[in-house]
């Protein structure tokens, strides 16, 4: 699977989860606990980290962190390697704690939907797990591993420092006091209550969004269509700045978005400059000199698949096109096809590296 690559700024918010290695309990015990919730406040204290929701669960946990500087990659090193270590240390084992990378997902923590949404989904984990049972009039202060009951529903004198709990009564249009704190309890529980268990929390996306982008539990971020353009200008930043990085770290969802309409864009472009109009391709061999520069622009500078350049040049199968491109000899293509498409393929490979 393709490596998410990190987006980082200023004032940026992520939904954070890491799982214990091959889905292993990370937390055996309440000490467990207390001990990463210490862990966690230390890292807030050297990275300047605001948390505004959090949930521990058995084998995985989840954070909505805001971060003042661009820090992310740096403070969940040391987090999660300070919380193995002591870890092991603590219950004499060795090895990996946390399996795979943890997931951070960019979040647009100014919209208030999308704040209110995340921070629901992850107060309300422990009814989706099966920990806390409303028909048995359990409620959402009865698990005390959440930052409902170690935070948002507590008095702003015993909290933890790095909570921002009075930032998130505000954003759901409640006062930080005994009313406005029990109000946001019986929201949850209400919630608990009326919703499916299995998906309590989780927010209907409409039809029009493609879940795999943004998404709770599928997407690469949180957020509206302004903020997805955002992160993917931030991302092309990136991959220019490396231009060296793999088609697997190329073929993550974010850079895969805008690889898409980058190839469209030099799609059409191609086309214009070969003389030709896209009704034309169907007419034309696969081995037709304009059909393989531009098959083999696309597959070697954006990350589309060989099935995708397939369909849109009109080249039968993802077969064709491998078999094409193996056998391609640019110096020869490129004497067959117009002056004005040797132009545009040249900008193009020079401005993609």
């Amino acid at each position: 699977m393709a490596r998410s690559i990190r987006i980082e700024f200023p004032g940026a918010y992520y939904h954070v989860m890491a799982r214990g290695n091959r889905r292993h309990a990370i937390f055996h015990d309440d000490d467990d606990r207390r001990f990463f919730l210490a862990t966690l406040s230390e890292a807030c204290a050297m990275t300047g980290w605001r948390v505004h929701a959090w949930v521990l669960m058995k084998n995985h946990y989840h954070l909505f962190i805001e971060t003042p500087e661009a820090n992310l990659v740096t403070g969940m090193s040391w987090l999660q390697n300070t919380v193995t270590r002591r870890h092991n240390v603590r219950h004499a084992a060795w090895g990996r704690l946390f399996g795979d990378r943890y997931k951070a997902v960019p979040v647009d923590g100014a919209d208030p939907w999308h704040y209110r949404t995340l921070a629901d989904y992850i107060h309300l984990n422990p009814v989706r797990a099966g920990l806390i049972k409303p028909k048995a009039r359990e409620s959402i202060l009865d698990y005390p591993w959440s930052s409902v009951a170690g935070g948002w529903a507590l008095p702003p004198n015993k909290r933890p420092k790095w909570m921002v709990a009075q930032e998130g009564l505000r954003r759901f249009d409640l006062p930080d006091s005994v009313a406005g704190r029990r109000r946001l309890v019986e929201q949850l529980d209400r919630r608990a209550i009326e919703e499916e268990m299995k998906n309590c929390g989780v927010p209907v996306v409409p039809a029009e969004v493609d879940a795999r982008s943004s998404h709770l539990r599928r997407g690469w971020y949180w957020g509206g269509q302004t903020f997805a353009a955002k992160l993917q200008k931030l991302t092309d930043q990136i991959a220019k700045g490396h231009p060296h990085l793999s088609r697997s770290y190329r073929n993550t969802p974010q850079l895969r978005a805008h690889s898409e309409g980058q190839a469209e864009e030099w799609l059409k472009e191609g086309i214009q400059a070969a003389g030709l109009a896209a009704r034309e391709l169907p007419q034309l061999k696969g081995s037709d000199p304009r059909k393989l520069a531009l098959a083999e622009l696309l597959w070697k500078r954006t990350t589309v698949s060989q099935e995708w350049i397939a369909r849109k040049l009109a080249m039968r199968s993802a077969a064709n096109v491998s078999q094409q491109l193996r056998r391609l000899d640019r110096k020869h293509v490129l004497s067959k096809v117009p002056p004005a498409m040797r132009r545009f393929l040249g900008n193009a490979w020079q401005a993609e590296g």
